[in-house]
């Protein structure tokens, strides 16, 4: 197999192109990584409507950018994986649902972060409480 230059011998401009590569896998090959970014976009549709105040923002973005990035990984150490063997493994089937247990975990808990946001916004936004 051959190897483009390592990282140290690579301009700034092709480690970005890389980089920029290996998001348009994730998101092409992926489906899940395709239903955190749509649901990301619903969260962040509401936020606006429902007048998300900055710092609301942010930790909106913060936990969307976990999950995202947790999905990565996992994409790239699924990618990893089927390229060191074809054959069962236990040690590779147990890295494989560590990591799908992260991206698991980084969804459930943005999903709280942003129920109690969006939740706290939408009885504002409905005046069951005050601002």
């Amino acid at each position: 197999m051959q190897r483009g230059p390592v990282s140290g011998e690579r301009s700034l401009v092709e480690r970005f192109r890389s980089a920029f590569r290996g998001m348009r896998r994730a998101v092409a090959s992926e489906k899940n990584f395709r239903i955190h970014f749509l649901v990301a976009g619903a969260v962040l549709v509401a936020a606006a409507v429902l007048g998300a105040e900055p710092w609301q923002w942010a930790v909106l973005s913060l936990s969307i950018a976990t999950v995202l990035v947790a999905e990565i990984f996992n994409t790239a150490i699924e990618r990893l994986a089927k390229a060191v063997t074809d054959q069962h493994n236990e040690h590779v089937r147990d890295a494989l649902d560590i990591a799908s247990a992260a991206v698991l975990a980084a969804a459930l808990m943005s999903s709280v972060v942003g129920a109690l946001i969006l939740g706290w916004r939408l009885g504002i936004f409905l005046g069951l409480w005050p601002n």
